[in-house]
């Protein structure tokens, strides 16, 4: 049952068009007491009132009035109220922090070709690479995010290859840590201004899915284990991979990316403010 007290956490925030030619806005919000998802909509003259850093990713909010489904799990809101504004991500400073700390173990590469590869690509697109979302909703989806996982993915398969499996190329699987995600640089916009992410529509015109990017890309430079590795991260043809881990026969390092990424997606924190 709706209550005018409880409590919600912005999970993701988008607006697209009608079939009429007006705006309407899709929210999505989780219950902060039950963890229950409440899937929301806002026609064109409620977006417009409403200050737009309200859809911030982790703001706390309270709805104020809506009209809602049998099931109280949808409703169309007409008003709003801010409790607490959630941090947009990273600081600059951190941003750089984590930045630096990946280009360390960038380093680390010991075939020369394909250090100077990866450390070439990050160099190039720091920009983009410091302040892109990880995810638009699923995890590490505030700014800097990206570097966040990215960093958890190649710290987490360095342990785990030290540890027990060391027949995996170490080189590889931090190359491919650190690039399976790079295509979201392309694939996701961040607003500066209010931390709202949303698709690039450019992206999707040219590419299926970030890992076709990221595969497409190492494949060109002749990296063919990263590629393969990356091409499998998904795991599954109808969640994006090129690879679908359920084919037979597969060698046992494609797996691995899968895993890393995985632990990482879900163990790492949603929103900046989990930081």
């Amino acid at each position: 049952m709706f209550s005018t007290t409880a409590i919600y956490e912005v999970i993701s925030y988008s607006v697209g068009d009608t079939k009429a030619g007006t705006k309407m806005g899709k929210l999505q919000l989780k219950n902060t007491e039950d963890n229950s998802t409440l899937n929301c909509i806002m026609w064109e003259e409620t977006i417009n009132r409403l200050d737009v850093k309200l859809f911030r990713v982790g703001n706390l909010v309270r709805i104020v009035t809506a009209t809602f489904n049998e099931r109280f799990n949808n409703c169309l809101v007409s008003s709003l109220e801010l409790i607490k504004e959630a941090k947009m991500g990273l600081e600059p400073n951190e941003q750089d922090e984590v930045f630096n700390e990946i280009l360390t173990n960038l380093n680390e590469i010991k075939d020369e070709k394909l250090r100077s590869f990866v450390l070439e690509y990050f160099m190039d697109n720091k920009d983009k690479i410091k302040i892109s979302p990880a995810a638009k909703s699923m995890h590490h989806n505030y700014m800097g995010g990206l570097l966040v996982h990215t960093l958890e993915c190649i710290e987490l398969a360095k342990k785990v290859i030290d540890c027990s499996f060391q027949s995996i190329n170490k080189d590889n699987a931090i190359a491919a840590c650190a690039l399976h995600d790079i295509g979201k640089i392309y694939e996701y916009t961040i607003d500066e201004e209010n931390g709202i992410i949303d698709y690039d529509e450019n992206f999707k015109r040219e590419w299926f899915t970030h890992s076709q990017f990221a595969y497409t890309l190492c494949m060109s430079k002749g990296f063919k284990e990263v590629a393969k590795m990356i091409a499998a991260h998904h795991a599954r043809a109808d969640w994006g991979a090129i690879v679908d881990l359920n084919e037979k026969d597969l060698e046992p390092y494609v797996y691995f990316v899968h895993h890393i990424d995985d632990l990482s997606a879900k163990f790492g924190k949603i929103s900046a403010g989990m930081l």
